[in-house]
């Protein structure tokens, strides 16, 4: 008999999922589809935030709850209590997420969740996750075995006895700790005292494969000393979990070289982008690649034109034929001009024998999800000044009508307007959407920004600038300043500050590559001058920086 085949058809499916180390990009393929299943989902609490993100809005998650009543930190909860919870909830039939730091085989308590499934026919499966032990060594660029094929042996120091330290210790295996902060120094002395030699190298990682990741590099004699150097320990933080790699083939001198991710050119940076999260949904993917830790504040807020009945009319218009052209000035006049499509029955169908322009690489973007492939996209400036440069002047020969769609903003500038009306044309510059400054982000954000908690902040537009600090108050003088174009920076000089980073094309991609540079001199700089590698916001608070005469 099948000891996981169910014994009856009420029996839910329990899921034993590993959430890896920390990084959510080491999810599985696998752990993401199952998750979205989910009726149920039990998560430690380190991996909640991991997790949910791929489950269902409407998911149970009883183990929260139970700590949230209980009003008392959420820890690692008991056996039994989560045991209990696995099992009433597959008992009732619900499939079920169990989700735990790293990998299910390598947690005893999971293992007798999986025997207590097993002993009531409750049917499960298991769903591997990265090691903390494999997966926090890799992105500390600390490779485990070299061509040799070095032996590796893997260690808990928690329940490692006094045989385990003296095989360890009298072998040149690679040696994988996986210990507490504070207790670093005593797993070394273990390891010395069984007959490592005081000079084996090892490296420290705390916060493995995240942006709050640090690796330290000593030996099993220096470590207490180079972390007390580095003023990490004494610590009301000591608890924290930690991997130490020990062993003289672990390629720890070589480290220098394979730190691949803690030498990302933002890494662990905290960018304020004040856009919403529709609009820096790519901007904020590339600035994660990066290394960062995007934080999105919208400063404006859209709503439907006070009178809609000029939208209407421009739309029956595009439908009868009234217009040779419209022109896209941004990704929320697609989506205004697309709602009111929507609203009518219509499609992008409706665009067949008009001409489309469109500014910008995410207003073209938004088109193509639209199904209208934009016929005039400017060569050069991505701006209305762009766009006229592009625009062919009106013909009656080959222009069989002569009237122009201007879908925008009730703020929108009459430059547009005004160059095609000089080149010949008619246009029907209507309010598609109104733009009103957002409300102000929560308090904590606000004093982040004020306070120099953020090392930068990304602003695509004088607008931004204006409803920033509007809503919010004036960046710090630590925070580092990145602006899209000239008019932007002006505008931010205007409001007292410095700019630091100017991007090179009026593209929000390129002003986040023109930050990554601006990451990568600094940390370049600090490197050659013998300086430890700091973000912006760890420097000390000084008086407020003035803007560039």
């Amino acid at each position: 008999m099948n000891p996981t085949a169910p014994n009856h058809p009420a029996a839910g499916q329990v899921t034993f999922l590993g959430a890896g180390p920390g990084d959510p990009g080491l999810l599985t393929l696998r752990a993401v589809e199952a998750l979205s299943h989910a009726d149920v989902l039990i998560a430690d609490p380190q991996v909640l935030d991991v997790v949910r993100t791929h489950a269902r809005a409407n998911v149970d998650t009883p183990l929260q709850a139970a700590a949230d009543e209980a009003s008392i930190p959420a820890d690692v909860p008991t056996l039994r209590d989560t045991t209990n919870l696995v099992m009433g909830a597959a008992r009732s039939g619900k499939r079920v997420v169990r989700a735990v730091s790293g990998d299910p085989g390598l947690d005893a308590n999971v293992a007798e969740e999986m025997l207590a499934c097993a002993s009531e026919g409750i049917g499960f499966e298991v769903v591997p996750g990265i090691a903390a032990a494999v997966g926090v060594p890799a992105y500390a660029g600390v490779p485990l075995r070299d061509a040799q094929g070095t032996d590796v042996r893997f260690v808990d120091a928690r329940t490692a006895d006094d045989r385990c330290w003296t095989e360890v210790g009298a072998s040149d295996a690679t040696a994988v700790v996986s210990t507490t902060l504070d207790s670093v120094a005593a797993a070394a002395g273990e390891l010395v005292a069984a007959g490592r030699k005081p000079d084996t190298p090892l490296t420290v990682t705390i916060a493995g494969t995240t942006t709050k990741q640090r690796t330290w590099t000593a030996t099993l004699g220096t470590i207490a000393q180079t972390l007390k150097a580095a003023k990490v320990l004494p610590s009301a933080d000591g608890g924290q979990p930690v991997i130490a790699v020990v062993g003289e083939r672990s390629a720890a001198a070589q480290r220098d070289q394979l730190s691949w991710f803690e030498s990302k050119p933002l890494f662990g940076w905290k960018v304020l982008v004040p856009r919403t999260k529709e609009q820096a949904a790519s901007l904020s993917d590339q600035l994660v690649s990066y290394g960062a830790v995007p934080h999105e504040v919208p400063t404006i807020a859209v709503e439907p034109p006070r009178t809609p009945q000029q939208m209407e009319r421009a739309v029956k218009g595009l439908v009868t034929g009234r217009y040779e052209w419209i022109a896209f000035t941004s990704v929320n006049a697609v989506k205004a001009v697309r709602e009111k499509f929507e609203e009518y029955g219509l499609d992008a169908r409706a665009f067949a024998g008009i001409k489309v322009a469109a500014v910008g690489e995410q207003t073209a973007k938004a088109l193509i999800a639209f199904g209208v492939k934009p016929d005039l996209v400017p060569s050069g400036e991505q701006s209305a000044a762009g766009l006229l440069e592009d625009w062919p002047p009106y013909d009656p020969v080959f222009d069989p009508i002569d009237r122009v769609f201007l879908p925008r903003a009730d703020i929108a500038t009459e430059t547009l307007v005004a160059g095609l009306i000089e080149l010949g044309w008619e246009v029907d510059d209507v309010t598609a959407y109104r733009t009103v400054r957002a409300s102000p982000p929560p308090a904590t954000t606000r004093e982040a920004i004020k306070g120099g908690g953020f090392d930068a902040v990304l602003f695509t537009s004088s607008s931004t600038v204006r409803n920033l600090v509007g809503i919010a108050g004036k960046p710090h003088n630590v925070t580092v300043i990145a602006c899209i174009g000239p008019a932007t920076a002006k505008t931010a000089e205007e409001h007292g500050l410095r700019v630091d980073v100017m991007s090179p094309e009026p593209s929000v991609h390129k002003l986040a590559e023109a930050l990554a540079d601006f990451g990568t001199a600094r940390r370049t700089a600090a490197v050659e001058a013998g300086d430890p590698v700091t973000r912006p916001s760890e420097r000390r608070p000084g008086s407020r920086r003035r803007a560039r005469s």
